[in-house]
């Protein structure tokens, strides 16, 4: 019941976001705005807010981070070792071995905040602004045609560039103002919500037409090779118990949203890629309570 009582709000907020965009005639015009504002203006408050305002010890979460990258660049590891397993159509390959590394972090920071309250949450940010730049590297290396591209991806990255710039504040020593501490609390409380909605809206189960074998792989790697290889060397390296929990439930995060955005964007297959998210998503519902009774 208590694991049943963590992850059942996320997935209803899922849930409900894939029937809302279903039974509403609101046009795209709308979801497109949402995905927007949360994206450019609510999450990175969030993480801004989550990094600034709590003490940042490198040395105890030293090596929290190292496996939580390490989860990163496992994924990335067997997603590339897809090429020369399976014979796939031009820019299957390539637009999807993103989704074996790539994170939700609207989920990420709902299951941090209740696993860990607002520590968590900060951690949790933590992560995210180590993980985005690799995993968006990873995926923009397989993507783009002109490699020179790749730093001008990064800089574009509202969070990234919001948890960098929360983090280098609170190392500065600086605190937030009530005022602007109160206001950066309500949109970041807004952001878990609606982007869990927007998760849901984006759910697509079409465009699998053809490689099923290199889909399930991908899917695979993502929400159990990863986050076994996670724990193994978790339990190796000796975290503690709510340090192994919480970046365990990260490596058995779904695939981000936004993977469908830069396929698209860079020429790849999209429908093939919403495939990957949706169904990663879907089945992440029964995976990530999983791994969280394992973990208690």
């Amino acid at each position: 019941m208590h694991i049943v009582n963590l992850l059942l709000p996320d997935f209803m907020l899922i849930l409900f976001g894939a029937v809302l965009f279903r039974v509403t005639k609101w046009h795209a015009e709308f979801w497109i705005g949402m995905e927007k504002l949360i994206y450019y203006v609510l999450f990175p408050a969030l993480l801004f807010y989550s990094c600034a305002r709590s003490p940042i010890n490198f040395a105890a979460t030293g090596q929290f981070l190292q496996v939580a990258i390490a989860a990163c660049v496992t994924g990335i590891v067997f997603g590339w070792l897809a090429k020369p397993l399976f014979k796939s159509e031009p820019m299957i390959f390539e637009s999807g071995v993103q989704t074996a590394f790539r994170f939700n972090s609207y989920i990420a920071l709902a299951i941090a905040s209740r696993l860990g309250g607002a520590e968590g949450t900060s951690l949790m940010g933590l992560v995210i602004g180590f993980a985005v730049p690799l995993c968006n590297m990873a995926a923009v290396h397989a993507l783009v045609k002109n490699k020179g591209g790749l730093v001008f991806e990064l800089l574009k990255n509202p969070l990234l560039m919001a948890t960098v710039g929360g983090v280098i504040f609170n190392l500065l020593g600086f605190q937030v103002p009530e005022l602007a501490s109160a206001f950066l609390s309500r949109l970041g409380n807004a952001s878990i919500a609606l982007g869990l909605i927007m998760v849901g809206a984006g759910l697509r189960l079409t465009g699998l037409h053809a490689s099923k074998g290199i889909a399930a792989y991908f899917i695979i790697v993502k929400l159990l090779i990863v986050p076994l290889v996670t724990y193994g060397l978790g339990l190796w390296l000796g975290l503690s118990s709510s340090h192994l929990q919480m970046v365990v439930m990260f490596a058995a995060l779904p695939t981000a949203s936004s993977a469908y955005v830069l396929a698209v964007r860079m020429g790849g297959n999209g429908p093939f890629v919403a495939f990957l998210i949706s169904a990663g998503t879907l089945i992440s519902m029964a995976t990530l309570p999983l791994w969280l009774a394992l973990l208690q």
